[in-house]
């Protein structure tokens, strides 16, 4: 049993899951240095409390050694495969298909914090709504402005609020082949009441913007905050993998 130094790192449970789907040491040069399990908990160290790299806790391996792992794993598609293995498995447990047969769509603003240049800021113009952006978006693929793919399904399905009304109808029908339904609240609706379709996609950004990571834009490249909510999503499956019941709120650590 290895006891975890941080609440953010992988209990044992969790990094049986994500151990064997990890690439392979390279057999050809010296012996890794620091264990994989300690380079993963840096990792998720950074996306869950939100400190820059360099700011990483000495008892945890070289900040140079962590973004060194995290941009070689990012260019062999790791978290891509990590993600979509661990969907699967989360599914099999909920007793669904492996791939889903429906999709849904919303997106998240976040301030931008002063690193990030204006070249990779999302800003929209006068009358450039949500379903504009949307529209660059292809089945199959994950976009940063989405919280989940179009699925690539003979039998595609999508939801979106109310923001994606309009032409983007017609253009998912006509260039993408996918059926979009916009779900709306009940007309005599007051206040908050949840909307199934709605909710799911709403609670799944708020479980990612619990890391405090994405709940700031502080990359200056669009692909490294692609990888950072894909290693949020990672965790968030692992936990729900291996908790055995239902969701707790993480205990409350004081420090001395």
């Amino acid at each position: 049993m290895s006891p975890a130094c941080y609440p953010s790192d992988l209990t044992d449970a969790q990094w049986e899951l994500i151990e064997p789907l990890l690439p392979e040491p390279n057999t050809g040069g010296r012996p890794e240095k620091h264990p994989r399990r300690k380079i993963v908990n840096a990792i998720l160290y950074v996306v869950r409390s939100g400190c820059p790299w360099r700011y990483l806790p000495t008892d945890l391996p070289p900040w140079q050694t962590v973004y060194w792992y995290f941009q070689r794993w990012e260019e062999a598609g790791v978290t891509e495969m990590l993600l979509t293995e661990l969907r699967r498995s989360a599914r099999r447990q909920a007793g669904h298909a492996d791939e889903p047969s429906a999709g849904i769509i919303d997106s998240q603003s976040v301030k931008g914090a002063d690193t990030v240049s204006r070249d990779s800021r999302h800003q929209r113009p006068a009358g450039h709504g949500r379903s504009d952006g949307c529209k660059p978006a292809r089945p199959g693929r994950r976009q940063d402005h989405l919280a989940v793919d179009v699925p690539d399904h003979p039998d595609r399905y999508v939801f979106a609020d109310q923001g994606f009304a309009g032409r983007l109808v017609d253009w998912t029908h006509d260039t993408l082949r996918t059926t979009l339904e916009i779900v709306r609240k009940p007309t005599a609706q007051r206040g908050f009441n949840v909307i199934s379709r709605r909710w799911v996609v709403e609670r799944t950004l708020a479980w990612l913007t619990a890391c405090r990571r994405l709940a700031r834009d502080y990359e200056r490249d669009p692909a490294v905050s692609a990888a950072i909510i894909r290693w949020a999503a990672i965790a968030g499956i692992a936990r729900r993998l291996t908790r055995g019941g239902p969701a707790q709120r993480q205990a409350c650590y004081i420090c001395d």
